[in-house]
């Protein structure tokens, strides 16, 4: 598989069109691939609660546009905010198991690539905290 400007242009114009302002990309080639690995094309304004997971790091490339990581305590308070963009002094970053965090694009056009630990399994209310 070749991840090109012209998938990246595919995705973000998903995302613009959907009401989330984000379109993920599965890049698995079969059922037997036991990770996750995925692009996700975000749009400013796309919602995304402050998650955990308790079963991998997750790290994440910025492959176009801006990203802030925000990282939190376990009470839902903001310890540190991380601006990532390709040839920025920050271009990707390992969220550590279980770490708060939530993602903010901030630019239009944005598009990261995510890898995670096993097979995808939705996150579940002990694993969101509500703002």
């Amino acid at each position: 598989m070749i991840i090109n400007t012209q998938l990246l242009d595919s995705l973000t114009e998903q995302a613009k069109a959907n009401p989330r302002l984000r379109q993920a990309y599965d890049l698995r080639t079969t059922p037997d691939d036991n990770s996750q690995r995925i692009l996700n094309a975000m749009e400013p304004g796309t919602v995304l609660p402050i998650h955990r997971h308790r079963g991998s790091t997750e790290t994440i490339t910025v492959l176009r546009g801006k990203v802030v990581q925000h990282l939190y305590d376990a009470e839902g308070r903001l310890q540190e905010s991380i601006v990532m963009a390709p040839a920025s002094a920050v271009v990707a970053m390992s969220v550590e198991v279980g770490q708060w965090h939530k993602a903010e694009s901030l630019e239009s056009g944005t598009v990261i690539l995510e890898c995670k630990d096993g097979k995808y399994t939705p996150l579940t209310e002990e694993d969101i905290l509500h703002e």
